[in-house]
């Protein structure tokens, strides 16, 4: 196809939250990186204007945003809701059925787009949500690719548990679920309370199984993980969904994957603000012996009970061990909202601080500069994808606390398959004793035993995610390979 300055090859929608805005733009940089291709990015204005911000004023010649759209008040959410982020749980499940709104947006879009070149582009890139797009894209002449911001296993899991529903064809607390062997049993409390609750006809229902069954129909699947890594899940979703299914993870920033000392312009790949500068929390972890911290944090849309908190503040005074905590008001509270001293046990901030045992950071941390320290042993996680492979491509051992979406299955084969965590608990319901904290945390963090076989696994996994993304010569590591497998596929496609 002719790389002429404005024709575009490929044309992406990711769903709007930040655990998806991310890792597209990420992938826009990867493919856009290796082939040259122009690509576009559609999304609703304010998502639009977060992903610029990520760029830090560094537009990337080449990936060009486009707006869709997009008026929450429509469908009675608050004005300017247009991502996940700090939306209430009771709201969340309309805002994702809202977004089936966006098929005319991109519809117009994408016909404007063929007609001004006069051809359609190589293919359309839709979240595993917008099944939508499979219907605009071949309406179009042109191919929809689906892609899963998730690792294979959590992703089968999670599309396997929506459409079939399995949970509720018995009474037992454990069950098997479709396209996993027997031996791979799911238990109840692994289920979300929307996704325990369901029963086909309710709001979630109506929205998750036409997008997913409909995200089956596409060309073929992308997926955010690597092929040495995780052949069990890719296997499963292979056989699954009966379309090929790529393998371009991990999309991180190349630099972390070459060495952990990046340079400054990647500090804010993810568009916040830290709550405590980057040079304060290295300067901290600097302090401290290799292997010896262990970092916590639950993602930038979670928090845990004030129960919860207070027993795993407790436990981390009791093991003693130095850690870095992202801290966020609990449950109940605004997340924005001044974090209060008094949801923590009496003293502790100033106690942690004088004996330099804990770093609590508000909010929002530097992640990858943590996980990538020499010293950082540990992360007490919510097992969210984009961060299990932050964790693992530094050789980072993990304690899952699941909290939504596919994180408990993330965790359980990352406890199961791989044997690089240890599950403390899960959900925010869970009642969990400083004890039991203090146990976990000794056990993962030790240097024999369980905490030693966690650590070597966890380095070798980090060696094959190094291999994956190596490009040098004629040596092309997996994931390289899948990219490049995947570009001559869809070129070929539409000859």
């Amino acid at each position: 196809m002719g790389s002429s300055n404005d024709y575009i090859h490929i044309v992406m929608v990711p769903f709007m939250a930040h655990g998806h805005l991310i890792p597209f733009l990420a992938l826009a940089k990867q493919i856009h990186h290796q082939t040259g291709f122009n690509i576009a990015i559609a999304n609703t204005p304010l998502n639009i204007q977060y992903l610029r911000s990520t760029l830090g004023g560094n537009p990337i010649p080449g990936i060009h945003f486009l707006e869709l759209q997009f008026n929450s008040s429509d469908h009675g959410l608050p004005p300017n809701t247009e991502n996940t982020e700090n939306l209430s749980l009771d709201l969340i499940g309309k805002f994702f059925a809202s977004s089936v709104y966006l098929k005319t947006p991109f519809y117009n879009l994408l016909e404007d787009i063929v007609k001004k070149q006069c051809t359609p582009p190589l293919c359309v890139i839709a979240d595993v949500f917008f099944g939508w797009a499979v219907d605009v894209a071949n309406s179009l002449n042109t191919i929809n690719i689906a892609f899963s911001t998730g690792g294979a296993y959590g992703t089968l899991a999670y599309v396997s548990l929506w459409t079939n529903l399995p949970h509720r064809r018995t009474d037992n607390a454990e069950f098997n679920v479709p396209g996993f062997p027997d031996r791979c049993k799911f238990h109840v409390s692994q289920l979300h309370e929307f996704l325990r609750k369901a029963d086909g006809t309710d709001l979630w229902s109506k929205f998750m199984q036409p997008q997913i069954l409909s995200s089956f129909k596409s060309f073929g699947w992308l997926c955010n993980t690597v092929e040495e890594i995780e052949p069990f899940g890719l296997d499963l979703l292979r056989k699954y969904i009966k379309s090929p299914v790529w393998s371009i993870g991990p999309l991180l920033p190349k630099s972390w994957l070459i060495n952990s000392s990046a340079p400054a312009s990647v500090r804010q790949h993810a568009g916040k603000e830290p709550g405590t500068s980057p040079e304060k929390c290295v300067q901290w972890l600097d302090m401290h012996s290799d292997d010896s911290v262990l970092y916590i944090s639950f993602g930038s849309q979670n928090t845990i009970s004030p129960s919860q908190m207070m027993e795993l503040a407790t436990g981390l005074e009791k093991a003693g061990k130095p850690f870095v905590w992202v801290i966020r008001p609990p449950l109940g509270f605004d997340l924005k909202a001044e974090f209060k001293p008094d949801w923590l046990p009496e003293g502790f901030g100033d106690r942690m601080s004088r004996n330099n045992q804990g770093l609590l950071v508000k909010n929002w941390a530097p992640q990858l500069e943590i996980l990538s320290h020499r010293s950082t042993g540990a992360f007490l996680s919510h097992c969210g994808w984009n961060s299990m492979m932050e964790s693992l491509s530094q050789g980072v051992k993990i304690i899952g606390w699941p909290l939504a979406a596919e994180q408990a299955y993330n965790s359980k084969m990352l406890v199961e398959e791989m044997g690089v965590a240890v599950e403390l608990t899960r959900g925010v319901r869970s009642s969990i004793s400083s004890d039991k904290v203090k146990e976990v945390i000794e056990m993962v963090m030790g240097k024999k035993g369980k905490g030693r076989d966690m650590k070597r696994k966890a380095q070798e996994i980090a060696e094959h995610i190094m291999a994956a993304v190596k490009d040098e010569g004629n040596e092309k590591g997996s994931s390289i390979k899948a990219l490049d497998d995947f570009v001559s596929t869809i070129t070929t496609a539409r000859k």
